[in-house]
C-alpha cells in the first residue's frame, strides 16, 4: 500500500542507544542494591520510560524513585550518550529514501523525553529530516505501549492512523503503533522476529537498507 507518512521511534531504530541508555541504568539500579546483568536489565525495561516503572524499582531497591534521581540518572545517561552514541547501520540513506518518496512526511515518535531525543538526532545527523516533527511520549497523556504518540505524530501530519507506517524494535513499541491502527515494520537485527509478528507487526526485518523497498 502506499503510506501518507512514515512514523519512526528512535532508541534502537534511528539510534544505538539502548546499550548506553541501559548500561547507565543498570549501574545506578545497583547502586541502590538492586543487581541486574545487562541481559536482565534489557529485558525489564527497554522500550519504557523509567518514569513508569517506579513500582518496580522501589520494590526491588527498597527506596523510593525521586525526581531527584531521575534528574541524576537523565544527567549521566545524556552524558554517556553524548560520548558514545552512533547511528543504527544504514539509517541515513534509508531515512533520505524515505524522506524523499514521502515528500518529508515522516516523524520521529518515541517514548523517550524530548531532551533525548533531539540530543540524539542531533549527534548523529539525523535531527534536519525530523525538524518539527519530534514527538515524545513523555508529553502524552500515556506513553507506549498506548498509542498517543503515534496518533499526536499521524494528526500533525494531517494522516490517517490506518495509513501511517511504524517502524519499531521493541514490543512495546509495536504495540503501540497496532493499537494506533497502523501498520508496523519491526526492526529485529538479533533476536527471535517470532513474538514481533505474533505481535501485529507486518514484516521484519534485519538491516535499514530494507526498509525502503518494504515501504513501497
Amino acid at each position: 500500500m502506499q503510506f501518507e507518512a512514515v512514523l519512526f521511534d528512535c532508541d534502537g531504530v534511528l539510534v544505538d542507544s539502548e546499550p548506553i541508555t541501559n548500561g547507565v541504568l543498570r549501574d545506578m539500579l545497583a547502586e541502590q542494591g538492586w543487581e541486574l546483568t545487562p541481559d536482565e536489565c534489557f529485558r525489564l525495561f527497554v522500550g519504557k520510560a523509567v518514569k513508569d516503572e517506579r513500582g518496580l524499582i522501589e520494590r526491588h531497591t527498597g527506596q523510593p524513585l525521586t525526581e531527584d534521581w531521575l534528574a541524576w540518572f537523565r544527567e549521566r545517561r545524556n552524558a554517556a550518550l553524548e560520548a558514545e552514541l552512533m547511528a543504527i547501520a544504514n539509517v541515513h540513506e534509508a531515512v533520505a529514501e524515505v524522506h524523499a518518496r514521502h515528500a518529508a512526511r515522516i516523524a520521529c515518535a518515541s517514548g523517550a523525553d524530548r531532551y533525548k531525543v533531539e540530543l540524539q538526532l542531533r549527534k548523529v545527523g539525523l535531527f534536519d529530516y525530523f525538524e518539527g516533527r519530534i514527538f515524545s511520549g513523555h508529553e502524552m497523556p500515556r506513553s507506549k505501549p498506548f498509542p498517543d504518540v503515534y496518533l499526536a505524530a499521524a494528526d500533525a501530519l494531517r494522516a490517517h492512523p490506518a495509513s501511517c507506517a511504524v517502524v519499531e524494535d521493541t514490543l512495546t513499541g509495536v504495540t503501540a503503533g497496532v493499537a494506533a491502527g497502523a501498520t508496523v515494520f519491526a526492526y529485529v537485527p538479533r533476536g527471535d522476529a517470532t513474538v514481533f509478528l505474533q505481535a501485529g507487526a507486518v514484516a521484519v526485518f534485519d538491516d535499514m537498507a530494507q526498509l525502503p523497498l518494504l515501504l513501497t
